[in-house]
C-alpha cells in the first residue's frame, strides 16, 4: 500500500554507481533568513521545492534544494498581477504544496492580524513546481464555512478521496474536497478533529497509525515565542487522535515533539516528513535563533521513532553539526 500523503522517499534522485555517498554534516539553521511555515515536495527533476510565508505577505517564496540543507531561491508563487485578491489587504500565509496527478496544488491562507472572521483558504495550480501558479480563488472563508480563524491548510489524499484539514486555535477541522481538489465536495460539512490548543496541522501515516502533528503556543513574539511542536495519533484518519495516556486531542491532549532550547525559541509549524536513502525521516520547521533573532529561520532535524512515537533528538532543535540526509 502506498504511503499516505507526501512522505517522500528518494523522489527519483539518482545515486552514483559506487552507492551512497559519504555522509557530511550540517548545522542549523539550514536557511539563515526568514522562512516560516515551510511546506516541501520533491518534483520530477529530483529536487526538493519549499514554499513558505513571506514576511510582508506579498507572495509565497519558492526555494530549491537537492539535499534539504543547501537552498537557493528560484522565484515566487505569484506575481503582483497574479496574486490572489479575495482579501485584498490580507497577507499570504502558511502554504501547503501537493501533487495531484500531473498538477501541483498550492493551498494558501489569506489573513491579517485581527481578520479571523473573514480570513480564508484558497488554492492555485501549476504544471511545474516553480509555477506560474494559477489562482482558483477561495475554497471558503471563516464566515462562510463557520470555522473561526480558517487558516493553515493541510491537504490529505487517502483511499482515492481528497480532504482538507485546517484551523488555528479555534479547533482543527476537516472536510472532503472534490476529485480535483479545487472545491469543497457538495453536501460535506466540516468535522472537528482536535481542540483549540492547536494550529499548523500536518498528518503522516506510519505503521497503521495516522500522526497529527501540530503547533501550540505563540508563533510570533521573537525570542519570547512559546511555539512547540506536538503530536497525537489515531488508527483512523478522522480520529479520535490521542496522546500516550489516551487523552484526546479534542480535549487538547498531546505529546511534545520539539520544544525550545537555549538557542532556538518557538520551534514549530513543521513541514512534511521526508524519508532519505537510509530510511531516516527528516523534518523541516521554523524557529527564532537567539544569535540572530530577525525572523523565523528554517531548521532541519531527524525524527527518532521511540515506541511508536516521534521525537527530535532530545526533544530540542539541534545546534551542533549533524549528519546530513543521504540522497
Amino acid at each position: 500500500m502506498k504511503k499516505l500523503l507526501k512522505t517522500l522517499v528518494l523522489c527519483g534522485i539518482l545515486f552514483p554507481a559506487s552507492g551512497i555517498r559519504a555522509q557530511n554534516t550540517y548545522t542549523n539553521p539550514v536557511m539563515d533568513f526568514d522562512m516560516p511555515d515551510p511546506t516541501v515536495i520533491c518534483a520530477d527533476d529530483g529536487c526538493f521545492y519549499l514554499y513558505a510565508t513571506e514576511g510582508h505577505g506579498y507572495s509565497i517564496p519558492i526555494v530549491r534544494s537537492s539535499d534539504l540543507v543547501n537552498w537557493e531561491r528560484v522565484g515566487t508563487a505569484f506575481s503582483k498581477e497574479t496574486r490572489p485578491t479575495f482579501e485584498p489587504k490580507d497577507g499570504l500565509w502558511a502554504p501547503d504544496i501537493n501533487r495531484l496527478k500531473k498538477q501541483y496544488l498550492l493551498y494558501y491562507s489569506m489573513s491579517y492580524w485581527g481578520g479571523s472572521e473573514t480570513c480564508g483558504i484558497g488554492v492555485a495550480t501549476a504544471d511545474s513546481p516553480q509555477g506560474p501558479f494559477k489562482d482558483h480563488g477561495p475554497l471558503f472563508r471563516s464566515n462562510t464555512i463557520g470555522v473561526f480563524n480558517s487558516i493553515d491548510p493541510e491537504f490529505v489524499r487517502e483511499k482515492g478521496r481528497n480532504y482538507l484539514f485546517w484551523g488555528s486555535f479555534w479547533g482543527i477541522y476537516a472536510v472532503e474536497l472534490t476529485k480535483d481538489g479545487l472545491a469543497v465536495k457538495a453536501g460535506c460539512e466540516p468535522k472537528q478533529i482536535a481542540g483549540k490548543a492547536f494550529e499548523a496541522t500536518y498528518i503522516h501515516k506510519r505503521n497503521g497509525y495516522y500522526y497529527l502533528f501540530a503547533s501550540i503556543g505563540s508563533c510570533c513574539e521573537g525570542l519570547n515565542s512559546t511555539y512547540t511542536t506536538v503530536v497525537g495519533r489515531s488508527r483512523n484518519l478522522m480520529g479520535p487522535y490521542t496522546d500516550k495516556s489516551g487523552k484526546g486531542m479534542l480535549d487538547n491532549g498531546y505529546e511534545v515533539v520539539i520544544r525550545r532550547s537555549d538557542r532556538f525559541a518557538g520551534p514549530g509549524h513543521n513541514s512534511d516528513i521526508i524519508t532519505d536513502k537510509a530510511g531516516d525521516d527528516w523534518l523541516l520547521y521554523h524557529a527564532v535563533d537567539s544569535r540572530d533573532p530577525r525572523g523565523r529561520k528554517l531548521l532541519l532535524d531527524k525524527i527518532e521513532w521511540i515506541d511508536g512515537w516521534p521525537t527530535v533528538r532530545d526533544g530540542h532543535p539541534s545546534d551542533t553539526p549533524q549528519p546530513t540526509p543521504l540522497f
